[in-house]
C-alpha cells in the first residue's frame, strides 16, 4: 500500500474528524458547486447521458458530424474517442482526415471530453476548432464514464484502479495520439490539454520523444506541473491530512466524488440557508471570473468524473513534495522494484526539444495553477532551451480561474483565437 503508517502524525479520530470535514467540502465543490443545485440533475444523470455517447448527446443535436471510435492501450484499457471531422453543416471529411489538421484535446483531472463542448459552438474549442478546418479528436481517459471497459478487468476490481496520472501519460496519450496519427494519414496533430492534461502531455514531452514526432505543437491551458504554491485551501487541505492515503488504506480504490450518498448529502446542504455553495467551488478552483449558467448545467449533467484513489495519491505528492516525479510507492524497497532506484524518478521538463512549439495559457485568479507555480515552469523551460518567438507563446489572463479556460463565455475571443493563430504559425 502506498504511504504506510500515519503520516500526517494526527490521532485517529483527529483523523476522521478531518477526512469526514474535507471530503464533504471537495465533493461539494466538485459536484455541487452552484448557489443550488439544478432541477433533474444527479448522480446517474452522467450515467444516462453516457448511454447515448457524447456524439448523440452533445455534437450531433448542433449539426456537427461526429463518429465515435475506440483504443486499447497496452494494459488493456479501452479508451473512447469522438471525431468532430467538419464543421456545421460541412460534408463530413473522408477517410484519413480528409487532408485536414488533427487536433487531439484531452481533459483534465476528474473530467471527460465533454469539457470541450460545455459552451455554445461559438464558445467551446470542440466546436470552434471544427469550424474552421481542424479534424478535431477528443480523448476520454481511463476510468471516466466514457472509458471504463478493460479486455480483462472489470471497473468493480480494485486492480481495475491501480494507476496514477503516470500511465495517463505513458499509457492513454501514447495509445490515443498514435491512433490518432494513423488514422489522420500520419498527419502530425496539434494537441490541448487543460489543467491534468497538461501535465501528462508535459511528462510524454519529457518522457517519451517518440511521441514528438507525431505531434506539430502543444497548447497548455491553466497548466499543472509543479504544485507545491497550489493556494486551494481545499486541495492543499486534503493533502496534508493524506486524505487519499486515508480512502487506499480502507479499501477504496476508486475515487468517486459523484456517489449518490454523498450527492444527496451535498444537495442537502447547499440547500441550508447562507450556504453558498458557489463560494465554495471557489475555494476549490479560484474565483472564476466568466461562467454562465448554461455551461453549469452542462458540467452538472456530466461532470465529476472518477479517478484513482491512486491518481489523487500522486497528485498529493506533488503538493506536498514540490517535484514533478513518478509515484512514489513510500519506501525504498517498492520505488526499486519499479524504477531501480530508491525514489521515483523526476520528470525533466528541460528535456523537452527547445523547437518544439509551445502555447501556455494561466490565469491570476487560477488556485490549482498558481501563478508561482507557473512562473517556476517556464524557468525550468527556458534553463536549457532558447526558443524563437514563435515556439513559445505564453499568454497570462489576470481574471481568469481554473475553469474559465473550458466554460467560460468569453473564452472563444480571449483564449481560442490565440491558441489558434498559435496553430497557424506552426502549419507554415
Amino acid at each position: 500500500m502506498p504511504g504506510g503508517g500515519n503520516r500526517c502524525g494526527l490521532q485517529p479520530i483527529s483523523l476522521l474528524q478531518a477526512l469526514a470535514t474535507i471530503i464533504l467540502a471537495v465533493a461539494a465543490a466538485a459536484a455541487a458547486a452552484w448557489p443550488a443545485p439544478i432541477a433533474g440533475t444527479s448522480s446517474s444523470t452522467s450515467r444516462v447521458a453516457a448511454a447515448n455517447g457524447t456524439c448523440q448527446s452533445r455534437v450531433a443535436p448542433f449539426g456537427y458530424a461526429c463518429e465515435e471510435h475506440t483504443v486499447t492501450t497496452e494494459d488493456g484499457y479501452i479508451l473512447s474517442l469522438q471525431r468532430i471531422p467538419s464543421g456545421r453543416g460541412e460534408t463530413a471529411a473522408g477517410g484519413g482526415g480528409g487532408g485536414k489538421v488533427p487536433v487531439l484535446l484531452q481533459h483534465g483531472l476528474m473530467m471527460d471530453g465533454v469539457t470541450w463542448l460545455m459552451n455554445s459552438p461559438n464558445e467551446s474549442l470542440g466546436y470552434i476548432l471544427a469550424d474552421n478546418g481542424y479534424d478535431v479528436w477528443i480523448a476520454n481517459s481511463r476510468g471516466t464514464v466514457y472509458s471504463r471497459h478493460h479486455t480483462s478487468l472489470v471497473s468493480s476490481d480494485s486492480a481495475y484502479w491501480n494507476w496514477s496520472w503516470d500511465e495517463l501519460s505513458s499509457k492513454d496519450l501514447s495509445a490515443v495520439v498514435q491512433y490518432v496519427y494513423s488514422q489522420a494519414g500520419q498527419q502530425k496533430m496539434h494537441y490541448v490539454g487543460h489543467s491534468l492534461g497538461t501535465l501528462i502531455a508535459l511528462a510524454a514531452l519529457s518522457d517519451q520523444q517518440q511521441q514528438i514526432g507525431m505531434l506539430r505543437s502543444a497548447g497548455l491551458l491553466s497548466p499543472i506541473a509543479f504544485l507545491d504554491k497550489m493556494s486551494s485551501p481545499l486541495a492543499r487541505a486534503a493533502a496534508d491530512v493524506f486524505l487519499a492515503e486515508a480512502l487506499y488504506w480502507l479499501g477504496l480504490s476508486e475515487f468517486d466524488p459523484t456517489g449518490e450518498y454523498v450527492h444527496s448529502l451535498v444537495t442537502d446542504i447547499c440547500k441550508q440557508p447562507g450556504i453558498d455553495c458557489y463560494n465554495l467551488m471557489s475555494a476549490f478552483t479560484g474565483d472564476n471570473c466568466c461562467l454562465d449558467n448554461s455551461s453549469v448545467q452542462v458540467f452538472l449533467a456530466h461532470e465529476p468524473q472518477a479517478t484513482a484513489t491512486k491518481n489523487m495519491i500522486h497528485l498529493a505528492q506533488m503538493i506536498r513534495g514540490g517535484t514533478i516525479a513518478k509515484y512514489d510507492y513510500g519506501n525504498a524497497g517498492d520505488n526499486r522494484e519499479h524504477y531501480g532506484q530508491a525514489t521515483p524518478p523526476a520528470y525533466d521538463v528541460t528535456a523537452i526539444p527547445g523547437d518544439f512549439p509551445l502555447f501556455l495559457s494561466y490565469g491570476g485568479r487560477d488556485s490549482l495553477s498558481d501563478v508561482q507555480d507557473v512562473s517556476r515552469l517556464l524557468r525550468a523551460l527556458g534553463q536549457s532551451h532558447s526558443r524563437d518567438g514563435d515556439k513559445l507563446t505564453v499568454q497570462y489572463l489576470a481574471d481568469y480561474a481554473h475553469a474559465d479556460f473550458v466554460m467560460a463565455r468569453n473564452a472563444g475571443e480571449r483564449v481560442y483565437a490565440p491558441l489558434m493563430a498559435f496553430f497557424k504559425l506552426q502549419e507554415k
